[in-house]
């Protein structure tokens, strides 16, 4: 730098706000809330407008500002996901949570090593899904105790419910997940079941990658009957176009069904590519046409076949996949 850049540059903060690094961690709970990066940006962004609309004085006299702007935000993500019930009512299709790119932590920052598991589980595809059949309270109880250990005396000042409501809403939201919870050998999990060794889990993630990768090659190669071999025969698709994008409204049922669509849609949109990227924290795949993602898959895994698969075409969604470096 530059003798004139040096005078120009600002004085270095010497007490810098202490809410200014709890963005990432504020996020990352905000996503699990909503199902929706676009969304939980906003409803930080909501957050943090709220704390420097207050005076230095009084932000000087909030003791734990992390735990004041998660309040603020939980409670925007609970006014939100009330409406957004009203707004998918009127959604064009299957409505599927928006999938994340893995170029950044979802944990939201250093976490214990034993909670590290659950809180990467908590933004697989399937469990996200099984969260958008809770209520709005269930899913903030839930979320905040069971994923991100909040206690519920905090999480009752968050929905203005008493602490012994919470902890039965957050049951509820529990057995919601444990019903839909897939067999132990798929190797998915949901936060709340039985957790793998490491050995294990990387094993089992090798596994799914070549899954997918087998999937992928039987796509490109437009082989119905490989793609018939790996997909379970109760597999089940749903797509998500929003209106936007052109989308099957209602689920695709049966392997030989999906495969004779998958077939289809290859057939209509010469030039696609396809690649390997992880999605959700789970292998998945990832259409590009002409430099533009167009399609995210995630996908749900048995032991040597695929179950279910979601995709996003909805452009909405895929803002995150298409900034620079994002695939």
């Amino acid at each position: 730098m530059s003798t004139s850049e040096q005078d120009l540059a600002p004085d270095p903060d010497p007490d810098p706000d202490p809410a200014f690094g709890e963005r990432r961690r504020l996020i990352a709970v905000a996503y699990r809330l909503l199902g929706s990066l676009a969304d939980a940006e906003d409803a930080v962004q909501e957050a943090y407008a709220r704390w420097y609309a207050m005076s230095a004085r009084q932000r000087a006299a909030v003791e734990v500002p992390g735990a004041w702007l998660t309040t603020v935000a939980a409670r925007i993500c609970l006014d939100l996901l009330g409406s957004a019930r009203a707004r998918r009512e009127r959604y064009v299709g299957a409505w599927i949570p928006e999938p994340l790119p893995d170029r950044t932590d979802w944990t939201g920052g250093p976490v214990d090593p034993a909670d590290r598991v659950a809180l990467h589980e908590s933004v697989n595809m399937a469990f996200l899904v099984v969260l958008e059949s809770m209520t709005p309270a269930e899913r903030v109880a839930f979320v905040l105790h069971d994923v991100f250990r909040y206690p519920f005396a905090e999480i009752a000042g968050i929905i203005a419910r008493s602490p012994a409501a919470c902890r039965q809403l957050a049951a509820s939201g529990r057995r919601r997940v444990r019903s839909a919870q897939p067999p132990a050998s798929t190797g998915t999990g949901t936060g709340t079941g039985p957790r793998t060794s490491g050995a294990t889990a990387t094993a089992t993630a090798a596994g799914q990658a070549a899954l997918v990768r087998h999937f992928k090659e039987a796509w490109e190669a437009r082989d119905i009957k490989a793609l018939v071999g790996l997909l379970d025969p109760d597999a089940t698709m749903v797509a998500d176009g929003g209106g936007l994008a052109g989308a099957a409204l209602r689920p695709v049922e049966g392997g030989e069904r999906i495969a004779q669509y998958l077939i289809h849609m290859a057939a209509k949109a010469p030039g696609l590519t396809l690649l390997e990227r992880t999605v959700n924290g789970a292998p998945g795949l990832v259409a590009r046409h002409a430099g533009t993602t167009v399609t995210v898959a995630a996908f749900d895994l048995g032991a040597d076949r695929v179950t279910h698969i979601w995709a996003v075409r909805n452009p909405e969604k895929l803002r995150a996949w298409n900034r620079e470096g994002a695939s």
